[in-house]
């Protein structure tokens, strides 16, 4: 049954596909088959005009390349690892950032397991814990798709954070049926290994060995992300754009009710976090956006299905092309002793991530009232560089 919904998905959305990928994903071959285009005559003509209200400008000498083709040229990453730093511009390399959670991911010598790791500092802000001088820093760090965040994550807990999570969490080729989520798992003795035995740490070996089962994730709390290039030190043009995009992004998400400050973690909303260089800076303005499942607009798998994949139990699901009814609703399940309580949660991972370029303040209106609320792209032939959709189990690369 399961095996049988999940072509079901693969096949929603219609278009063409190339390219096959492990776990029946496919690479869409056209930048508007990835996700669905807005239609004039579906979502009304104001979807072909910029924000009209908009005063925020670029700088008058902004240059950017127009003309060359972006889609499809940015390299597959399986999972996204989002650092807290309270910074918005770093230093060239920001793994050269000394003692830091990006420094430990390059040079702790663990490696994730299922794929590319995109490692991104960002502008969330670090705890406000006093550090001792000679002890290590904790900050707070991010993972996607799987929507978790690890607080007072230190530098020498980094290996056992990629190999008991990371490792385990679900990509962005995980089908949206899986079981046993890194959360369900206890923490591991890293095969046997020492932190000492990475070089990384030779560096900190008078600190004792890291307790993995500090490690403790919980969910994000937010429905939407934003993430804007701000580096300034690799690119003038992202530490102009970034400042100025959030600005406009705010002004149409706050009379939502869905804005969300660095501080603000009230449920759902959506969150813009500054991150360091992505790339394709001569694209500016980068914006990566995150869509939960349930999001208007993704397919997900029935709420059966995901209940049976998070607790491992039997029993068929019916066909649904949407779980954003379900969000919300207290799943009930019975125990050994035939009562009923509430079980765990459906699935609330990131279904699909838009990956835009080209973004100019003016943008931002169809940027909130389409893309983030509703999954369809306003100018994918001139804006998408790539993103993934794990429910239509479509890439970009």
């Amino acid at each position: 049954m399961a095996a049988a919904l999940k072509n079901l998905w693969g096949k929603v959305g219609g278009g063409a596909a190339s390219s096959q990928h492990p776990n029946g994903f496919a690479k869409a071959p056209a930048s508007d088959q990835l996700f669905p285009k807005t239609n004039p005559a579906v979502d009304g003509e104001e979807c072909l005009r910029d924000c009209e209200s908009c005063t925020i400008k670029y700088p008058r000498k902004w240059s950017i390349d127009e003309n060359e083709d972006m889609y499809g040229h940015v390299k597959g990453w399986s999972t996204h690892m989002v650092v807290a730093t309270g910074k918005t511009d770093w230093v060239r390399d920001v793994a050269d950032e000394k003692g830091s959670i990006m420094e430990a991911v390059d040079k702790c010598g663990v490696k994730p397991s299922n794929g590319k790791m995109m490692l991104s500092a960002s502008d969330m802000p670090v705890p406000n814990e006093h550090t001792s001088p000679g002890t290590e820093t904790a900050t707070t760090v991010l993972l996607l798709p799987s929507f978790q965040i690890f607080d007072n994550v230190t530098p020498s807990l980094v290996p056992a954070l990629i190999q008991n999570y990371v490792n385990l969490s679900p990509t962005n080729m995980t089908p949206l049926i899986h079981s046993d989520p890194p959360q369900q798992r206890p923490a591991s003795s890293h095969s046997g290994k020492s932190h000492k035995s990475h070089k990384f740490h030779h560096h900190h070996n008078s600190h004792p060995a890291p307790d993995p089962s500090t490690l403790i994730p919980r969910d994000c709390p937010h429905d939407y992300l934003i993430m804007l290039c701000s580096h300034k030190t690799r690119d003038a043009r992202c530490g102009q754009s970034a400042p100025l995009l959030r600005r406009e992004f705010e002004r149409h998400l706050r009379p939502l009710g869905l804005y969300r400050d660095l501080h603000d973690e009230r449920p759902g909303g959506c969150a813009i976090y500054f991150i360091n260089h992505v790339g394709g800076h001569k694209f500016a303005a980068n914006v990566l956006i995150y869509r939960r499942v349930g999001s208007a607009g993704t397919v997900a798998p029935p709420i059966i299905e995901q209940e049976k994949a998070v607790n491992g139990a039997g029993g068929e699901g019916e066909q649904n092309g949407s779980a954003a009814a379900h969000v919300g609703e207290e799943a009930v399940e019975e125990n050994a002793n035939g009562e009923k309580g509430p079980s765990k949660p459906p699935i609330r991972e990131a279904a699909q991530c838009m990956w835009l370029a080209r973004v100019r303040p003016e943008d931002c209106e169809n940027i909130v009232k389409y893309t983030i609320l509703q999954g369809k792209l306003v100018k994918p032939e001139r804006q998408l560089r790539a993103g993934f959709d794990r429910g239509r189990q479509l890439v970009s690369w």
